[in-house]
């Protein structure tokens, strides 16, 4: 599957907006407009304003919106959430070159309200994937003690967690451990 660029930047981007979520960390990791400007400058949004407390309240609830559509229970569900998504933002294609990235797609009318400018980036997105057939790279961590969500890029569709160095290192030391403890355990009733 041949991802581009953009794509995968906003797909980096829906992951780390899912992932704010207070469900998936037990806190909201977006509270006010100070850490939403913050993560618009992380991800260098372009051609966003200022945002307010109105844009925090609409990305709260685009964030549940795109939650929906990443956790549907079936690619129609799925294609079905994220054409009435992006039909209600009016995403208006066009090419543009800015800030030395070449040309690429963006999906959202200039400086348009934050939470229009990523339901039409991030829509667009999941609309990609839906449409090669690659809706399993949408996945939860496996971690039993994680809920972080991640877009499965590797080759072989084979990426198990959220992230390798933390929740797969942590799985692999324990089962590691498990088996260590079983060969003990066996070693002692021969």
């Amino acid at each position: 599957m041949l991802i581009t660029h953009d794509t995968e930047c906003a797909l980096g981007i829906l992951v780390e907006l899912l992932n704010t979520a207070p469900e998936i960390n037990g806190f909201e990791q977006l509270p006010d407009t100070a850490a939403l400007s913050a993560f618009v400058t992380r991800n260098d949004i372009s051609e966003v304003d200022s945002v307010g407390p109105a844009d925090l309240a609409a990305v709260h609830g685009l964030r549940g919106q795109l939650r929906g559509i990443f956790t549907a229970p079936s690619t129609e569900v799925a294609a079905g959430l994220v054409n009435t998504l992006v039909a209600a933002v009016n995403a208006t294609p066009r090419l543009t070159d800015h800030d030395d990235h070449g040309w690429h797609m963006h999906y959202f009318a200039p400086h348009a309200a934050l939470a229009d400018h990523l339901a039409a980036e991030l829509g667009m997105a999941l609309g990609l994937i839906l449409m090669a057939g690659e809706r399993e790279r949408l996945r939860r961590c496996e971690a039993p003690d994680c809920a972080r969500l991640f877009v499965d890029l590797s080759r072989n569709r084979s990426r198990r967690y959220c992230d390798s160095r933390t929740c797969g290192n942590r799985m692999h030391v324990a089962a590691y451990r498990a088996r260590q403890r079983s060969a003990a355990d066996e070693a002692v009733v021969v």
